[in-house]
């Protein structure tokens, strides 16, 4: 892992192909057990018609119980919403911003074991989580509970469930994984009251068909030079439809952040005010030291390697948020700091139904443009016949100004204008303006 890292090597795999069948098949161990289907079917088939023998209980008006809301202990809890349930989760890593805006109740363990009808595990299995719902758990539950784990064994203490079921405490089980596997002998099997599968959470044929498709996929993204989710030496995580449009305008930003800066900086900070400051935009720092990188280093810049570049400059990186943004509902700023103290700062959002990219700020001024195209930088002396030296000797060189904003100093004679061009600036023509117009700084960056 370390060496394909090193080499800008991607290492994929197809992590959410199974989600949904993982999901539906939770939920299928939950219908199961809640209406004891199994045991009506085996004893039907017997030949005998118990009606009675076989009452159930609705999850319509329940209270859910999700512990662990990743993705599919959110596809979990959605679903199950969906049959009139009220849903409560119990996950440490998730804010209460994110849950709120699925709709769920975050609450501790001990909480929802003590509130939850249901209860379904859908957590990794670590040092942390392994036994977690062990005797001392079960006894906090709510008396008649149905409990269901189709995410990894161990997590749910088997001989403890058993216990509780036989006493009558735990109402019905439904397992899809165990302790140790392959498992044929359990204390669970002897019970009616327990539904148990031999690990087919991910047994569809669509799933199997989607991991083909998922690693497809990335490599396409790969080959593009695109953002790949499911790299597993990448960090940055999964990418939700909130961030994805965000990543191509913050390399953007890194972009134009290196070409102003006077060297290497020595940090770079990545801030996201608004509505996106409640979304997971980790991959939006890798974005933007791709962007700087790419601007300052002729070799190919990438997600892998971007923070592998870092390291070795001695560039740290940083992401930071906050929930105020007074005039846009998101934006997101870039900060590079350079080893001699200086700063440079940009910041672009997104506007309109296409989502369309626009800088909004540079080292303090102004600014509402398109982030596109070759672009011509000019910080200089604002006095009468600028602007007009700066068209005449642009367009003498044949180039043509296609978009353009003026930005004048809070305090003293300077300005900055942003033009956007239909071709790059030759360097005599560079050379012509800025002594026409006394340029403090003048640069033509590259933001297609």
């Amino acid at each position: 892992m370390d060496a394909a890292t090193a080499r800008g090597v991607l290492v994929v795999n197809a992590p959410t192909s199974n989600i949904h069948s993982a999901a539906e098949h939770a939920l299928a161990l939950l219908l199961a057990a809640s209406r004891q289907i199994p045991a009506a079917d085996a004893s039907l088939r017997e030949h005998t018609w118990k009606r009675s023998s076989f009452s159930g209980t609705e999850i319509f008006g329940k209270t859910v119980g999700v512990v662990g809301l990743g993705r599919i202990g959110q596809l979990v809890a959605q679903r199950i919403a969906a049959f009139g349930a009220y849903v409560v989760a119990y996950d440490p890593y998730v804010s209460p911003a994110r849950a709120a805006q699925l709709g769920i109740e975050l609450l501790s363990l001990d909480d929802l074991l003590a509130r939850a009808d249901f209860i379904s595990v859908h957590l990794p299995k670590t040092p942390e989580t392994a036994g977690l719902i062990d005797k001392e758990a079960l006894a906090k539950t709510k008396p008649g509970v149905i409990i269901v784990n189709a995410a990894r064994g161990g997590l749910v203490d088997e001989a403890a469930l058993a216990d509780a079921i036989t006493g009558g405490h735990v109402r019905a089980a439904g397992l899809d994984v165990f302790a140790t596997e392959p498992c044929t002998d359990s204390p669970l099997f002897e019970l009616a009251q327990v539904v148990v599968t031999p690990h087919l959470g991910a047994s569809t044929a669509e799933a199997q068909d989607r991991a083909g498709t998922d690693v497809a996929e990335s490599v396409r993204l790969a080959l593009a030079g695109e953002f790949v989710p499911d790299a597993v030496n990448v960090g940055g995580g999964v990418v939700n439809e909130e961030v994805a449009p965000w990543l191509d305008l913050v390399r953007k930003l890194g972009v134009l952040a290196g070409v102003l800066s006077d060297e290497l900086p020595v940090s770079l900070s990545v801030q996201v005010r608004g509505e996106l400051a409640a979304e997971e935009v980790e991959v939006l720092r890798l974005s933007a030291l791709r962007g700087l990188f790419s601007a300052v280093i002729e070799d190919a810049v990438t997600f892998v390697n971007a923070p592998a570049l870092a390291a070795e400059r001695g560039v740290t990186a940083e992401i930071c948020k906050a929930s105020e943004s007074p005039n846009h509902r998101s934006v997101v700023d870039v900060r590079a700091v350079g080893a001699d103290g200086s700063v440079v700062t940009v910041s672009g959002t997104l506007y309109g139904p296409q989502l369309s990219q626009k800088i909004v700020q540079i080292n303090g001024r102004h600014f509402d443009l398109r982030a596109q195209g070759i672009n011509l930088i000019i910080h200089y002396v604002d006095r009468p016949g600028a602007l007009g030296k700066i068209g005449t000797l642009l367009g003498t060189a044949g180039v043509n100004i296609q978009a353009a904003q003026l930005s004048e100093d809070a305090e003293g004679p300077g300005a900055t204008i942003l033009l956007r061009l239909d071709q790059d600036v030759p360097d005599d023509v560079r050379t012509a303006i800025a002594a026409a117009v006394d340029a403090y700084k003048l640069e033509v960056v590259d933001l297609s």
